[in-house]
């Protein structure tokens, strides 16, 4: 599963000239989910955006997560970050899970993050041409991917 979180002052998903989904500061997150993945990874990559600390304090450092700061979320389902581009210029987007798995797993991870603390969750309409406004605070862009974890937990437990 891969995320793109974008701090963002405000942001706002439309389809068909209707806003489906808007927030005011807390984070926009693009939501890529791959092939071969599950509820484990939804539920990392949930608890890790939770507990990410991009967020300035009273002193201007980055030191307080979204919980800290009551802040929302907008999610947006977006294949495209599943891409392959290991062989020419056209994007593979095989690495995607299919549609109905990848719509569960959207749902499961906005649920995760409900149940991590963060109380507001907006999100965008699966599978639909969306147009996305961002309005990235700072700006501020972190990329996530849970092949890394798996890769680290695979590398520490070799049986």
């Amino acid at each position: 599963m891969r995320a793109v979180i974008q701090r963002v002052s405000s942001s706002c998903v439309s389809v068909d000239g209707e806003v489906k989904g808007s927030i005011k500061k807390g984070y926009n997150i693009l939501l890529g989910v791959m092939h071969g993945d599950g509820q484990n990874e939804a539920e990392l990559l949930a608890k890790k955006i939770a507990t990410l600390r991009v967020i300035e304090d009273e002193e201007g450092k980055m030191n307080l997560s979204i919980i800290d700061t009551g802040g929302e979320v907008l999610v947006i389902s977006q294949f495209t970050l599943c891409a392959d581009m290991k062989k020419g210029n056209r994007p593979s987007f095989f690495p995607s899970a299919e549609p109905q798995t990848a719509n569960e797993l959207y749902e499961y991870f906005c649920e995760c993050l409900k149940q991590n603390g963060i109380k507001k969750i907006e999100k965008g309409v699966f599978g639909s041409d969306m147009l996305v406004e961002i309005n990235n605070d700072g700006p501020v862009t972190i990329v996530m991917d849970t092949e890394i974890w798996s890769k680290k937990n695979a590398e520490n437990n070799p049986n």
